[in-house]
């Protein structure tokens, strides 16, 4: 069996549009007509780029390849061009192609992917999601109010989550670290505030940043939270600050996470060697893929680190996180987005039931993917999946920040 097609979907999310501006689906067929899917969380350069570095890695590294051979087509990846260190952009290429691999093997042996990883040890994964707002909530307003999140976090408690994250604290810039404004702290502790109040304690409060401030700025806001015991405080500062983070999760009684920017075991292994995070936030489809991501989980079990894998993309690569996370001692949750395109999409076939993931049990992936469906969204805009806000943060009043990507018009 071998490799031998590739086709690269790049779909926009209809509203809410909760998941990013696109998602980069690979599709990879063998010559012995088995489909894998993958999905390439990858977002530095424009998607028309990505395609060209898709295309460029498959047709390089991987195509006549037996899908079998993972490591051996990552160390080609990891090395090409003579490099053999991180790479963003030519990773999350393979992350979305590997997965793809896995996709195959699985279908290939009638078997799920988890059993060809060293088997089920979690039956049902419990599952994260953030607080997007509903249809009456007015915007930009809902970002700043505490109310109107509170409200959203009973909603999702009663439904069976035991976990809710949100980052009320203030917006992620091209700039360097920066200091939070007063108003900011004093909005992400009315956040934690009102939200602990109203869901006591059926639920673990994850507190979001974007690597936005300055060391000194981080351990101010975190200081200033810690009272209402979130469970983690996500990427206080720039991900590649790594000495710096360490000294933020020495001064905050919160559990530092971080991942979502960093690519490969290399990158992971610097961050758990410097205590610079106890819960470890891999995106499979930009971490190196299946493979490589159970790798950094085994690095973070070393370290009596937990992972919980970061979903801000469709669900084929919430697929590959949930095929991984029944495999791992040290898995902690895992992101969910629950939209009707994102189930949609894949038939339905992975649910949730009470708050936790139901792992599937199908061959490969273990869904069904629309290929109809993702064909139909097209991307019409030149926007990149996720965007840093340019201008500088205000020190007048409460940041109004709705994230990376805008919200389309639900009516």
């Amino acid at each position: 069996m071998k490799l031998q097609d590739l086709d690269i979907i790049i779909t926009s999310p209809p509203a809410p549009g909760w998941g990013g501006r696109y998602w980069i689906l690979v599709k990879v067929t063998t010559d012995t007509g088995i489909t894998g899917w993958g999905e390439c969380y990858a977002s530095s350069v424009g998607p028309d780029a990505m395609t060209h570095v898709i295309r460029d890695v498959f047709e390089r590294h991987m195509a006549d390849e037996n899908p079998e051979n993972i490591e051996l087509m990552f160390r080609r990846v990891y090395s090409s061009g003579f490099t053999q260190r991180p790479d963003l952009t030519v990773m999350g290429a393979f992350s979305g192609l590997e997965i793809a691999c896995w996709d195959i093997l699985g279908k290939d042996r009638d078997r799920p992917v988890h059993a060809l990883i060293g088997g089920r040890l979690n039956d049902k994964i419990r599952a994260y999601t953030y607080l997007y707002p509903q249809k009456h909530h007015p915007l930009p307003d809902f970002w700043a109010s505490a109310d109107m999140a509170a409200e959203v976090a009973v909603s999702l408690v009663d439904q069976g989550y035991t976990a809710v994250k949100f980052d009320p604290a203030g917006p992620y810039t091209i700039r360097a670290g920066h200091m939070p404004s007063l108003h900011d702290i004093e909005t992400s502790q009315a956040f934690c505030r009102k939200i602990r109040d109203a869901v006591g304690p059926r639920a673990d409060l994850l507190f979001g940043t974007h690597g936005q401030f300055s060391t000194g700025g981080a351990i101010r806001m975190g200081q200033a939270i810690e009272q209402f015991s979130p469970l983690w405080y996500e990427e206080p500062i720039p991900p590649d600050a790594i000495e710096e983070m360490a000294k933020v999760a020495r001064a905050v009684r919160i559990p530092v996470a971080t991942g979502e920017r960093l690519t490969t075991k290399a990158e992971f292994a610097q961050v758990l060697r410097a205590g610079a995070a106890n819960i470890v936030q891999p995106a499979l489809g930009r971490s190196g893929g299946i493979w490589e991501t159970k790798k950094i989980a085994t690095l973070a079990e070393v370290y009596n680190a937990q992972v919980a894998p970061h979903l801000y993309a469709g669900p084929i690569e919430w697929a590959a996180n949930v095929q991984l996370a029944a495999t791992l001692p040290n898995i902690l949750m895992c992101e969910t987005i629950e939209t009707p395109f994102h189930d949609a999409l894949i038939k339905s076939s992975i649910t949730i039931e009470n708050g936790y993931v139901n792992v599937p049990t199908a061959p490969g992936l273990g869904i069904d993917v629309d290929e109809a469906l993702a064909r139909a969204h097209p991307l019409t805009d030149d926007g990149l999946h996720l965007q840093m806000q340019q201008d500088p943060i205000s020190y007048h009043a409460p940041n109004l920040f709705a994230g990376g990507a805008p919200v389309k018009d639900q009516t």
